[in-house]
């Protein structure tokens, strides 16, 4: 699990392809000083396990799924890249939970200036829009942002300075992807929506019922 607060920038050493595989090596610092196989790190919101690490990069594979939904695969040399460890349970939990799955990319129509802040514009996959909440979270390449504004077919965060200098998203340009993950909580709730009584003789189905709209309803969740 994750933040979406970034730590650092790190730098692609290396991407080779295998067939419809990928294997990583990022080149970095901070997300090294305690890194050890195994452990997860979120890159451009994808939660990857390092597979081996030097004291100046590590590696992970990429499986085909993974590049079927995220933008890994359009990575290069040089590529810069947001880095996130997994949470820690004695750290502050400053952004959303991120669980490093990406559920699609999206494209950014527009960026322009408001003062100290950057809006963006970016148009995701229409089967995403429906997560898409007024003021609700949303990762961007693994950063946690805030939805600020809704159209029918996308969504605008306001980016603050300390987000620019830290993350990679206002290195991109109109017409770049970026990798979205949607709040846990909505996609969470749909899928028990899809389900009726839990089973005969179950005590919490006999107490509520099935969970519908109505039970969210009469309990305050809608």
């Amino acid at each position: 699990m994750f933040t979406g607060i970034i730590e650092e920038i790190g730098i692609v050493e290396r991407i080779e392809h295998a067939g419809p595989a990928a294997q990583l090596t990022v080149r970095a610092a901070r997300v090294l000083e305690d890194v050890k196989n195994g452990d997860s790190i979120c890159t451009n919101g994808v939660c990857l396990t390092v597979v081996r690490f030097t004291k100046e990069s590590f590696t992970a594979d990429v499986m085909p799924e993974t590049l079927r939904y995220s933008n890994l695969g359009g990575l290069k040399q040089g590529s810069p890249v947001n880095l996130e460890r997994a949470m820690s349970a004695q750290g502050r939990f400053g952004g959303h939970m991120v669980s490093g799955h990406i559920d699609g990319v999206g494209v950014i129509r527009s960026l322009r200036q408001e003062g100290n802040a950057t809006w963006m514009t970016v148009s995701p996959p229409a089967a995403l829009m429906r997560y898409v909440i007024q003021k609700g979270s949303i990762a961007m390449d693994g950063t946690s942002l805030t939805v600020a504004q809704l159209e029918e077919s996308a969504f605008s965060v306001s980016i603050i300075p300390v987000t620019k200098d830290e993350t990679i998203l206002l290195k991109k340009r109109v017409g770049d992807q970026v990798n979205l993950e949607c709040d846990l909580v909505g996609k969470y709730v749909e899928r028990l929506l899809q389900f009726g009584p839990v089973g005969a003789g179950d005590s919490a189905s006999e107490k509520h019922g099935s969970l519908n709209m109505d039970f969210l309803k009469e309990n305050g969740f809608a």
